[in-house]
């Protein structure tokens, strides 16, 4: 690997190409301005057909899951959304397309994107994701679902998924609104705290971490070891505001994921999560572009719909942003980001 990568190259530009970003804008501490940006984001990359494209660039194929699978704008931006209350361009068209990418087996399978729809774990996030965009829509899938989830507790399977993938689970059967099967929880707790280290972290890795904390939480319970989880979280934060942990491959999300763990389990009344709220906002709003939408890190130029759903879900997290008063089903609205912390979720009941 290349100790100098793109990131350290243009490091130094940073700060001036985020400043310029703000100053065009007018982003920062505009909370209206950022809400419109966002939909108007949103408008831009729908399609008449109900697809979504990750960016507005009609060649852009997209970065992380948008450039995986062509089922993630489309939900992302159906969740986003539903999130603040706005219609869904083309709404209609969007059910139809993702119904049509449902097939018999139970299976959703993306018509573009860079991994596999073969492959289990695609047919797991792709199925995940159009079941959770439907709910929102107000329909129900064409086929049964429930052998694609059937098929990871078989012989053990779901061992072989990216620690990553374990809150996939009890969002597949609260978006089905449907009772998970206690053997599918007790096989998934079990390999949770088989993997848990003493500082509450999996592999290393915020974004396992996450998914862990958001296995509990909709399940019911506490997180285990949720103030060691939390000590991490802080003490990981970087003096930017932002939490890259790894690669970029790995930790994308990582703001994210780091801030629903301190909203989740923190105590709010700590006076280093208020200002770990602080310092991820305005590292957030550093990765806004003038199309109103975000990139991944500030660096990057293309806005990505992918982005765009975690920052604003990241900037919901941190209570910089709204959600729609009225919002119901917020347990299913993405990954987490509009749960109550505090608030009772559970999918075995």
């Amino acid at each position: 690997m290349i100790k100098l990568n793109r990131r350290s190259f243009i490091g130094q530009t940073a700060v001036f190409a985020g400043g310029l970003s703000l100053g065009l804008h007018s982003c920062m501490g505009d909370k209206t301005d950022i809400l419109q940006g966002i939909r108007e984001f949103i408008r831009n990359v729908a399609n008449p057909d109900g697809s979504f494209r990750p960016g507005i660039n009609p060649d852009y194929k997209g970065t992380s899951d948008t450039g995986l699978s062509g089922i993630a704008a489309p939900a992302y931006a159906t969740i986003l959304c539903s999130t603040f209350g706005w219609a869904l361009p083309y709404a209609a068209r969007t059910t139809e397309f993702l119904l049509s990418c449902q097939r018999p087996d139970g299976a959703f399978y993306a018509p573009s994107g860079s991994m596999d729809s073969n492959e289990p774990l695609s047919k797991l996030y792709n199925t995940v994701q159009g079941v959770v965009s439907l709910r929102l829509l107000g329909v129900q899938p064409a086929y049964d679902p429930m052998p694609v989830i059937g098929y990871f507790f078989n012989d053990g399977e779901f061992k072989e998924l990216p620690l990553y993938t374990t809150s996939f689970f009890p969002l597949f059967y609260f978006a089905m609104h449907q009772k998970m099967p206690e053997n599918v929880d007790n096989r998934m707790r079990e390999y949770i705290l088989q993997e848990q280290k003493a500082d509450g972290y999996l592999q290393d890795h915020v974004a396992a971490t996450f998914h862990a904390a958001h296995y509990f939480r909709l399940t019911g319970r506490q997180v285990p070891k949720a103030t060691e989880m939390t000590e991490r979280v802080i003490r990981d934060q970087k003096e930017d505001g932002s939490w890259h942990l790894m690669d970029p491959d790995w930790d994308v999300h990582a703001c994210f994921d780091a801030l629903f763990i301190l909203r989740q389990v923190a105590d709010q009344r700590d006076p280093r999560v208020t200002e770990a709220y602080q310092k991820a906002n305005e590292w957030i709003i550093r990765c806004r572009k003038p199309d109103g939408g975000f990139t991944h890190y500030p660096e990057e130029t293309e806005s990505d719909m992918d982005a765009v759903y975690f920052h604003a879900g990241a900037l919901v997290e941190t209570g910089y942003l709204k959600i729609k008063p009225d919002l119901e089903n917020e347990e299913i609205m993405g990954w987490g980001h509009a749960m109550k912390p505090g608030k009772r979720y559970t999918c075995l009941q």
